[in-house]
């Protein structure tokens, strides 16, 4: 017989202590496999965040229940949703688009790809893989979950998107053996390099792959001749049907897109042939092939409507923590939206970061509740805030006249005990 939860019971959406441990113990497959691109298919934006308690709900309920659920909740906290932002949705229409385009082309001999840049923690990745999955998800139901064509007694694995990180040293040769591993395929290790784009090519038929995701490409360097080979290589798969995504921090920098011209008439990158034509014999089309570059942002506040956007961002987050002395307002109201926009930068992967360590000390000191004061103490990186937001703050910003404390009122300073001062610093203290 099923439970039926007790509606008076203020834990009774709560996952049992077995459920909760099996999603800690579980663990997560790799994303550049199939079983684990699956998996995170399957499972990606399913947290659902436990029932919002107040302070004196949350202490009559039962001390083992409650352990449960302070873990649930330490667990919603650090895993924040993928939210729809401005430069999210930019992103992800442009997937949709070349995707739902090129996959009704009929008899093209190349399909254009798209390039997503970006800087650190601005979140490429996990659009990308949002959006390519959300395309699988639409593949398979229109075609019944079956590979289209395929021959009938064959078992091939249906996987029209595959996910495959850059080779930190990558050669023709590796790059073909991060693809095949994604399958799990047998190879010969001593198989030539025309044998593996052989194989490659087959396994993106016969599995019905659709787009073929090659994440960090900014690994390459356009001055070594195996990674200018290893982007033939790529180029050569945009003529198997399938259509290239390539991901990677500040692309323009790192020489591949180097003697590409800006086409006005299309709006799009175009990139002609490098010198290397040839891959080991391998022969790359003549076609000029095209990639159409996206950057992908980070918030910014120099008009209302981008202030509105970060600040339903933080209205998302807000809704999906779970403190006990959480108010509505908590991430929006005051100067909290400015602090915050400060301290990150607008950089998302930055924001999240610090609102998860900051709920993460909220609940271990038992304020249970995020403030400038309880996030000054979260530390992060120089590094990361080398490209804080370099716009000035607008006359008619909605928070502008909450931005400066009242007069009189002075914030409690920073520890700085941790605080690490350089290496001339300890020479003067040791000197």
């Amino acid at each position: 017989m099923s439970h039926v939860p007790d509606p008076d019971d203020p834990l009774a959406g709560l996952p049992s202590r077995a459920q909760i441990a099996e999603l800690i113990l579980a663990g997560r497959p790799h994303r550049d496999t199939y079983s684990g691109w699956q998996h995170y298919r399957a499972h990606r934006g399913r947290l659902v965040p436990p029932p919002a308690l107040t302070p004196d709900q949350w202490r009559i309920v039962p001390a083992a229940r409650r352990t449960d659920y302070d873990l649930y909740r330490r667990m919603t906290n650090v895993n924040l949703p993928l939210q729809r932002t401005p430069m999210q949705e930019k992103v992800t229409r442009l997937i949709r688009r070349r995707l739902n385009g090129n996959t009704l082309k009929q008899d093209a001999p190349t399909l254009a790809g798209i390039m997503v840049s970006g800087w650190g923690n601005y979140g490429k990745t996990a659009t990308v893989c949002s959006a390519t999955a959300a395309f699988e998800d639409q593949w398979l139901q229109l075609h019944d979950f079956l590979i289209p064509g395929a021959i009938e007694g064959t078992v091939d694995l249906h996987a029209p998107v595959v996910y495959v990180s850059t080779p930190v040293t990558a050669t023709p040769k590796s790059t073909c053996v991060s693809i095949l591993n994604f399958f799990r395929a047998d190879f010969r290790r001593r198989a030539t390099l025309p044998e593996l784009v052989r194989l490659v090519a087959d396994s993106l038929r016969d599995h019905g792959v659709k787009v073929l995701v090659l994440d960090d490409i900014s690994r390459l360097r356009m001055h070594r001749s195996d990674d200018q080979d290893v982007l033939d290589l790529m180029r050569a798969f945009m003529s198997l049907d399938v259509t290239l995504i390539l991901t990677g921090v500040n692309i323009p920098a790192t020489g591949l897109l180097r003697e590409a011209k800006w086409d006005k008439t299309t709006a799009q990158w175009v990139m002609p042939q490098l010198e290397s034509t040839r891959i080991h014999g391998l022969e790359v089309t003549q076609t000029e092939h095209r990639f159409e570059l996206v950057e992908l942002d980070r918030f910014r506040h120099t008009t209302a409507e981008q202030i509105r956007a970060f600040l339903n961002h933080l209205r998302g987050v807000e809704n999906h923590l779970r403190l006990l002395n959480a108010k509505k307002g908590m991430l929006t109201d005051g100067t909290m939206p400015e602090y915050l926009m400060r301290r990150t930068g607008g950089v998302v992967g930055l924001l999240g970061r610090l609102i998860e360590d900051g709920a993460q000390e909220a609940m271990d000191s038992g304020r249970e509740v995020l403030d400038e004061d309880l996030l000054d103490e979260i530390v992060l990186r120089r590094e990361d805030m080398a490209d804080a937001p370099d716009e000035p703050m607008p006359p008619d910003h909605p928070y502008a006249d909450t931005a400066r404390r009242p007069s009189g009122a002075r914030r409690r300073p920073r520890n700085t005990v941790f605080d690490d001062h350089g290496p001339s610093a300890a020479e003067d203290r040791t000197g």
